[in-house]
């Protein structure tokens, strides 16, 4: 099993209802992505960290494989997600995959 964790940190031009509304969006969008991808085996997003967080919001997901990570990064169903929903709105990215 691989597991596919990020870390982003949103855009400062927002404000706080903003931010929280963009949270709530990017949770969903991926949350959704579940029984939509192969090999996609669980997709969480926390958007809840606590005041001593330097990020904003985290994905924690796992993955059959490394080969179905590499097929979720380029299903559209998730590109979709990612340009229309994350993307546009993140500052930084930090992203770390390994094996269990």
């Amino acid at each position: 099993m691989v597991k596919h964790v990020i870390l982003w940190t949103l855009k400062e031009e927002y404000s706080a209802a903003e931010k929280q509304k963009i949270k709530e969006e990017i949770k969903a969008g991926l949350e959704g992505l579940k029984g939509q991808i192969p090999g996609l085996l669980e997709i969480q997003v926390n958007i809840d960290g606590l005041a001593s967080s330097n990020a904003d919001l985290m994905l924690d997901s796992s993955f059959e494989s490394e080969e179905a990570l590499k097929g979720y990064a380029v299903h559209p169903a998730h590109v979709a997600v990612a340009d229309g929903k994350v993307r546009p709105f993140t500052a930084s990215r930090v992203c770390l995959d390994y094996e269990v």
